[in-house]
């Protein structure tokens, strides 16, 4: 790890549907960082309660509090572990990015499942963090989710869903963003 995730705390990178591929700023973290990604049974096939259930068997196996990294689709999955009734203890704070608006009526079908946004706050401190012009969300809805969950709100500007295809490389901003919710947590 690095100096911006402190040696007792462990980064999982939770991605969306699809997963993340390489030049997407989770995969490059890994990397550079050495976080590690939850993997998936199926990227292609979503389903909440497995994705949930793996999400859990991570974190068991954590010796420490995780810090979560969620991005698009994995967003929504922090709050349905969280409100699973999971033990809130294993989580120390979850840097949720670009969260799509799962609501909207031309999301695929097989997104369904995940309709049912889970509600209440966050158990732990939670920042999502939303592009303006992202094209699966919007500020608004994204500012209604951060509300929902009792999470800040950070407007990354005009830079799409925060992807690969956004140009962000290894997002350095996003770095800076997790080192300050990490020290915010405690």
């Amino acid at each position: 790890m690095d100096e911006t995730t402190p040696s007792t705390t462990s980064a999982l990178m939770l991605p969306g549907w699809m997963g993340s591929g390489p030049a997407h700023w989770q995969s490059l973290w890994e990397a550079r960082h050495g976080d590690r990604r939850v993997e998936q049974d199926d990227w292609e096939l979503p389903v909440r309660e497995e994705w949930t259930a793996r999400l859990d068997e991570a974190l068991r196996a954590e010796a420490s509090p995780a810090v979560l990294v969620a991005h698009s689709l994995g967003c929504h999955l922090v709050a349905a572990w969280a409100a699973a009734a999971h033990d809130p203890r294993r989580v120390r704070a979850a840097l949720l990015v670009a969260p799509p608006d799962i609501g909207r009526e031309d999301m695929p079908p097989l997104l369904h499942g995940w309709r049912r946004i889970p509600g209440g706050a966050l158990p732990f401190p939670s920042l999502v963090v939303a592009s303006n012009d992202d094209p699966y969300c919007t500020l608004a809805a994204a500012r209604a989710m951060a509300t929902g969950w009792g999470a800040g709100l950070v407007d990354a500007g005009a830079r799409g869903h925060l992807n690969a295809e956004s140009g962000l490389g290894d997002w350095p901003q996003g770095r800076d963003l997790l080192a300050r919710l990490v020290a915010r947590a405690g």
